[in-house]
């Protein structure tokens, strides 16, 4: 069933709610968890499900993305895998940018013609998850489905902000809102187990990720010429017409949306609980990214307290508590770093700038810093004695060096940050 579907990775807007994050790179290749990008999430689902056709839609600031798929995804030339980009281009029957996760596809669906295929997957570029998608399938062709949504019991604060769902004993959707207001939502309670009641878990949220028919596909794209959005139109058109049965498939693991810098920043730092719901260490569903030569990670009378050290590094830091350490992070003395991520370095600086260069010109963190609540971003230079404090105080603002979203503090990429420099709250507690 597998090798009859094709999977269409959405790699979404502008992501303005990630920026600075996104200010030079999509969405997709926004680095998580030291060592992978956000595209390797859906792409690894879709590898271990044996899923091996996908595109990835892409529209802005993809040269990053273009390069990471194509340094780290090669089938071999007997399989008739392959995972390649389609970026948003002016044609003669459109000369629009992606006006919508529908429209994306739309426009990129005829491209499809040369792919055998029966059922589309459609996948977000910037969610954090582990999903059998073969059980999905299964589920979309047993139960005679033609459109299947995958979906996740949520608490109302959060249904806000989702597409909910009425379902029928059967396991059809008879009714769908894209995020209903908080004066309304309580109409949209589904009768859900014990289990997600309890933990006050009274809505079916949709996770935006969607089984179609090849043909009614097709047709939903004919019946709706003007539709953008699968949540806001597509879906809640399948419902209401009653030649579609559209399915809900239940998904009681974890998933993250990672919408916003706060949410990034919290999904990042609890993958270094002790047991994390995402689980990386895994001999079966395996996490893929781009295979890297790089050396051990080294430390010197550093105090590691739940850290997520990736390869390469080089540390002498006093303290890193509640941290996510990326590729090639230097790390100067005396230094502690508590609940933030550092992206690390694209390449090492040799001994000789080391003997040439002014310590504020080197790559990396310096000696007797303070880190908390950040994130520093790739190839950031940051001078010795500075303080970086994120808090919930913090009102948003930006400079040419970083910005602050959410009470945390986030250090551009490649940004330069001199010496004694304070940023943010300033009691070192």
């Amino acid at each position: 069933m597998t090798d009859k579907t094709v999977a269409l990775i959405l790699g979404g807007g502008v992501g303005s709610r990630l920026y600075p994050l996104t200010k030079d790179r999509s969405k997709p290749a926004v680095p998580i968890a030291g060592k992978y990008r956000l595209i390797d999430i859906p792409i690894s689902n879709c590898i271990n499900a044996k899923i091996n056709k996908m595109f990835v839609l892409t529209m802005f600031n993809s040269a990053s993305l273009n390069k990471h798929i194509k340094n780290t995804y090669h089938f071999d030339n007997f399989s008739s895998g392959f995972v390649d980009i389609m970026a948003a281009e002016q044609t003669r029957d459109s000369k629009d940018w992606f006006q919508g996760t529908a429209d994306a596809v739309r426009q990129t669906y005829g491209r499809l013609k040369t792919v055998d295929y029966e059922h589309v997957l459609i996948l977000s570029g910037d969610q954090l998850y582990k999903l059998d998608f073969e059980s999905i399938l299964e589920y979309h062709v047993k139960e005679g489905a033609d459109v299947t949504v995958a979906t996740i019991p949520v608490v109302a604060k959060d249904a806000t902000g989702f597409g909910i769902m009425k379902v029928n004993e059967k396991g059809f959707v008879d009714a769908f809102v894209e995020k209903p207001s908080a004066d309304v939502v309580e109409q949209w309670k589904s009768a859900l187990p014990e289990k997600y009641t309890s933990q006050d878990k009274h809505y079916l949220a949709s996770m935006g990720i969607y089984v179609f028919s090849k043909k009614v596909m097709q047709s939903l794209f004919d019946e709706n010429p003007e539709a953008n959005d699968f949540g806001k139109e597509i879906i809640p058109y399948a419902v209401d017409n009653e030649k579609y049965k559209v399915g809900s498939y239940p998904y009681d693991g974890y998933w993250a949306d990672i919408g916003s810098i706060s949410s990034f920043h919290e999904a990042n730092l609890r993958l270094t609980g002790f047991l994390p719901e995402f689980h990386l260490y895994d001999n079966a569903d395996k996490l893929y990214t781009h295979a890297r030569a790089l050396a051990p990670s080294k430390f010197f009378s550093t105090l590691i307290n739940h850290g997520l050290i990736s390869e390469g590094c080089i540390c002498h830091a006093k303290e890193l508590s509640r941290c996510v350490i990326g590729i090639r992070s230097r790390i100067g003395q005396n230094t502690v770093i508590r609940d933030s991520i550092i992206m690390g370095n694209d390449y090492y600086q040799t001994v000789d700038d080391f003997e040439n260069l002014e310590d504020n010109e080197l790559l990396g963190i310096g000696n007797n810093c303070f880190i908390q609540n950040a994130i520093i971003d790739k190839n950031v230079r940051i001078g010795h004695s500075v303080s970086i404090k994120g808090g919930d105080g913090l009102e948003d603002m930006e400079t040419n060096e970083y910005c602050i979203r959410d009470g945390i503090v986030i250090v551009k990429k490649g940004a330069v940050i001199p010496w004694n420099s304070m940023i943010g709250v300033q009691d070192k507690t």
